[in-house]
């Protein structure tokens, strides 16, 4: 049970909402007015509560859980136990997700507090909180429902649609976002980019940033990352995308629709991401590259050419992952001859079939 003292949930939901919400399916003859208080762990749960279960470890959890229902998948539930209601999902983690938005739902006052600084051009939408020491900017639009935190300030001329939230100590220059954009505390949207023309003789020249940030629409960007406006041109985060903490992402980036950019990624100018690309923690891309849709990197990855479409990728330099346990394979059995130790049963099995595969 989440602690009410930073969390805001409402009083209950019946089976039939659940099931609205979750997108779950309900057992036969269920009583769908049956009223739920809370969502809960398999182990903390009781018979009030809506628990989730849908990796194989918690199974015997999911077994002695005194929960009144549980989200799971077709195959668990057979593991549900007499008294508990099996709700059924096609995605039970998704669903899960729905249902917890559903019993603590994000509720936005309305109150602007009074040592806010809001310039009086500044257009802010129906029931919009702004927190102590926010400051927004000349000609800002805001939409309905939107959230600025503590010390968050948001530069001339920024436009952002409904449900967007800015975490405290954020900044937002040179953006246009679309709706539910959720930006968190620390972050920096729309600084400069990293542009100097280089030369033996004068040193560094600044080149202007005169391009843009343009996010789309269910779009997070987590604590301390930075998204830098575009040198000419624009930085594009697309719909759907998740970036995590402490990612770098450079000017004129393009990133598709639900992209998932895991901590201390590192972008350089100008890559091009397809959508549902998936980057491990500091994975780290070359300028100019492209990346196809659904290519998959692994963690500490150093990309310096271009993606395929679909590929799986790890190592530094980056290469196909079935490639790559050939390289480490190959290294092993290498030092294992030099150390006179011999190969195990499973290593010459895995060698054979990665020689094979060449």
């Amino acid at each position: 049970m989440a602690d009410n003292r930073f969390f805001d949930k409402i009083n209950g939901l019946t089976l039939a909402q659940i099931a609205k919400a979750a997108d779950v399916v309900l057992p036969e003859n269920a009583d769908e007015s049956r009223v739920f208080k809370d969502v809960a762990d398999l182990k903390t749960a009781n018979g009030d509560d809506v628990s989730w279960a849908f990796i194989p470890k918690v199974r015997e959890d999911l077994k002695n859980t005194k929960a009144g229902a549980v989200i799971v998948p077709q195959k668990f539930v057979s593991f549900v136990p007499n008294g508990c209601l099996a709700l059924v999902a096609k995605d039970a983690h998704r669903s899960y997700g729905l249902l917890a938005q559903a019993f603590y739902p994000t509720i936005v006052d309305g109150v602007i507090h009074p040592s806010a600084v809001i310039d009086p051009s500044a257009k802010l939408g129906e029931g919009c909180r702004v927190d102590a020491g926010a400051v927004i900017g000349e000609n800002v639009q805001l939409g309905d429902r939107c959230h600025i935190g503590a010390n968050a300030v948001i530069g001339r001329g920024v436009q952002m649609g409904n449900d967007c939230i800015i975490g405290p100590t954020a900044t937002v220059s040179h953006c246009i976002a679309g709706n539910k954009v959720y930006i968190y505390a620390g972050a920096h949207i729309g600084q400069d980019g990293f542009g100097f023309a280089m030369s033996p003789e004068f040193g560094p020249t600044k080149v202007p940033q005169l391009g843009r940030v343009v996010i789309g629409n269910d779009v997070e960007i987590g604590s301390c990352t930075t998204v830098d406006r575009g040198a000419m041109g624009d930085t594009v985060i697309g719909d759907g995308t998740r970036i995590d903490n402490l990612v770098q992402v450079a000017h004129n980036v393009k990133l598709g629709r639900c992209n998932v950019m895991v901590s201390q990624v590192g972008i350089a100018g100008s890559c091009e991401f397809g959508d549902f690309v998936v980057a491990g923690g500091q994975a780290g891309f070359a300028g100019h590259l492209k990346i196809g849709t659904g290519a998959q990197i692994a963690a500490q990855s150093g990309m310096m050419a271009d993606i395929a479409p679909g590929d799986i990728v790890m190592g530094s330099p980056a290469v196909n992952h079935k490639e790559y346990m050939r390289q480490v394979l190959a290294v092993r059995n290498l030092t294992k001859k030099k150390e006179g130790k011999p190969l195990s049963f499973k290593e010459k099995l895995a060698l054979k079939f990665a020689m094979k595969k060449k």
